[in-house]
C-alpha cells in the first residue's frame, strides 16, 4: 500500500547544507520561518497561543536508508529505530520548535533544525499534559547505559 502525503508548507532556515545543519532543535539557536500554503492558512487560527509546535516534513535530500547506523552522537552502530538519522524508509522528520510569532500564513520560530526548502507536512501544538512524560528511558543515549 502506498501512501501520498501533499506538502501544506514550506520551512525556510539558514542550513543550505546537510554538514551545517543542527542534529536536533534542543542544539539549535536559529531562526526561521513555516510558511504554510494559502490554502492551509485558515487552520493557523488559534496556534499562536502555544508556545512550541511539532514540525512534520519530508527529510526532502535524504537518500536511500540502512537498518543499522552509527548516530552522530555516538560511535557505535544502532539499530536505525533507535535513532533519529535522517535517512528512513520512510523519509518523515519530526522538530519541536518554540513558536515566536504568527504572521498571517507564517510562522517564526526558534530552534529550527532543518534544511532551507524543506516540505512541511503537518503541525502539531505541543501541549504539556499530553506530551511530557516522566520516570523515562533513553536507551544506548543514557549514560549508565
Amino acid at each position: 500500500m502506498d501512501i501520498l502525503f501533499r506538502p501544506i508548507g514550506v520551512i525556510h532556515s539558514p542550513f543550505h547544507e546537510k554538514e551545517t545543519t543542527p542534529i536536533q532543535p534542543s542544539r539549535s539557536k536559529a531562526s526561521g520561518q513555516v510558511e504554510v500554503f494559502p490554502e492551509y492558512a485558515e487552520g493557523l487560527v488559534d496556534l499562536e497561543g502555544f508556545s512550541h509546535i511539532y514540525l512534520l516534513y519530508q527529510f526532502h535530500c535524504s537518500e536511500g536508508f540502512q537498518l543499522k547506523v552509527t548516530p552522530f552522537l555516538d560511535h557505535v552502530q544502532r539499530g536505525l529505530f533507535a535513532t533519529r538519522y535522517p535517512c528512513r524508509p520512510n523519509p518523515v522528520g519530526l522538530s519541536l520548535v518554540e513558536l515566536v510569532e504568527r504572521r498571517g500564513n507564517v510562522l517564526l520560530i526558534q530552534g529550527v533544525d532543518v534544511l532551507d526548502g524543506t516540505p512541511l507536512l503537518d503541525i502539531k501544538p505541543y501541549v504539556v499534559e499530553f506530551d511530557v512524560r516522566t520516570n523515562t528511558r533513553n536507551g544506548w543515549f543514557d549514560p549508565a547505559d
